[in-house]
């Protein structure tokens, strides 16, 4: 895995695989959504939420490009622990909070907006479905705000009112939601 732009474009990590409860963003498909980003943020003005944060890649990607504040939620502890470990490397402690909780937890009792929320769930998880609609009912997008979901083809919200684009890399979905 590897950050795609900004200051750490290039740097390497490898997440340990043994035990990983996550499913990576690919690079060739975080590549295509942060070149659609890019023209749709601007990242040094962003407050950036990771749901489902996992490796914290977009996290990085996010810092790398400018954001200094970006909130990764992840309830899985061997997840935090690397997240921690590659903060601290690569020194973006000061821009990142780390929040071990369950992410529909954290949903429910979130008290922030965002400029923009990445989520990126595990692919077999039921409840997919509601999480644009929790997000948006919750008041948790700024106005002007920008919700990613990745998901499958297993999952559809052609039909969502605030669906805003969509973006398919194989059996990569990226669905784009606004206020």
């Amino acid at each position: 895995m590897r950050i795609i732009g900004g200051e750490f474009k290039g740097h390497r990590f490898n997440p340990p695989a043994k035990n990983w409860p996550t499913r990576p963003t690919t690079d060739i498909s975080k590549e295509g959504l942060y070149n659609i980003l890019a023209n749709k943020i601007d990242f040094e003005d962003i407050k950036f939420l990771d749901l489902f944060g996992g490796t914290g890649s977009h996290c990085y990607e996010c810092i790398s490009r400018g954001c200094r504040d970006a909130t990764y939620v992840d309830k899985f502890q061997g997840c935090i622990n690397f997240v921690k470990t590659m903060s601290a490397k690569l020194k973006i402690e000061d821009y990142l909070d780390i929040q071990r909780i369950n992410v529909f937890s954290y949903i429910k009792k979130c008290e922030e907006q965002y400029d923009y929320i990445f989520a990126g769930p595990p692919y077999p998880l039921k409840n997919i479905p509601e999480i644009p609609d929790l997000i948006l009912a919750l008041n948790m997008l700024a106005e002007g705000g920008l919700l990613v979901l990745e998901h499958n083809p297993n999952v559809s919200f052609t039909n969502h009112p605030k669906l805003d684009d969509q973006r398919n890399y194989g059996s990569t979905i990226f669905s784009f939601f606004r206020p």
